[in-house]
């Protein structure tokens, strides 16, 4: 049988630069979306649109039921067109709650349906205050308060139910901040920016490499190392549309 993949979140901006290697690579791609209207942009990409709310773990589980993915990518965020600074503060709430619970509904609903690995989007700038560049041993900044706080523990809450629920293999990508296409931010920024489709291409590669673990993903100048990365899943900072790997 084809490898079936569904990418949750598939028509967010790492998603839509994803959809398109999956496709090429020989994939049957169905991809999650909570919006109904979205559905025809999935369809016109070449994806089976699925379009269920994550935070409805019966439905959630239905629908993987039906599809039998034999893997999940998980690009789920809950963020604000062009990161609004005006409602950011409500983001970082609702981010959370989708790291925590909604990861914990997709990892139960992809070992209902028999789903052997899952991806997950994590974030490379939760590390604990240290000498820099972090790499994936040191600390996450669990203990931080205020906005960033919240957010490290969705973080860590999101790798834990990836990485620690047998028996899924699973597989976590810390992520700089992201640029280009789709993003809202078109030049790179912060402390270990990240081309959209560089971070595409992580995904892909660690579905293909089949590998497991916490991997940084950001460009070379980063607060992060991604030298595991480069090392274990063949990444480059350089990689972009029309790239052959």
């Amino acid at each position: 049988m084809t490898h079936r993949v569904l990418v949750a979140g598939a028509s967010g901006a790492i998603g839509t630069a994803l959809v398109p290697l999956l496709i090429a690579a020989g994939y049957t791609v169905f991809g999650s979306t909570r919006r109904p209207d979205r559905a025809k942009h999935l369809e016109a990409a070449g994806v089976t649109p699925v379009v269920v709310d994550v935070f409805d773990a019966l439905a959630l589980r239905d629908a993987l039921g039906r599809i039998a993915p034999h893997s999940v990518i998980h690009q789920l965020t809950d963020l604000p067109s062009g990161l609004d600074p005006a409602r950011m503060a409500q983001a970082v709430t609702a981010n959370a709650r989708i790291r925590d619970e909604g990861t914990r509904n997709l990892v139960a609903a992809a070992i209902s349906a028999g789903s052997k690995r899952m991806i997950a989007q994590s974030i490379a700038w939760a590390y604990r205050p240290g000498a820099t560049p972090y790499d994936e041993s040191c600390a996450l900044d669990i203990d931080a308060h205020g906005p960033r706080g919240t957010s490290v523990r969705g973080v860590a809450a999101l790798e834990r139910h990836v990485l620690e629920t047998a028996p899924l293999t699973g597989t976590v990508l810390r992520y700089g901040q992201i640029y280009g296409p789709g993003t809202g931010c078109d030049v790179p920024a912060g402390s270990s920016p990240l081309h959209v489709e560089a971070a595409a291409f992580a995904a892909w590669l660690a579905l293909e490499r089949g590998t497991s673990g916490i991997y940084n993903i950001a460009q070379d100048d980063a607060e992060v190392n991604s030298a595991k990365a480069k090392r274990e899943l063949g990444w480059s900072q350089d990689l972009r549309s029309g790239t052959q790997v």
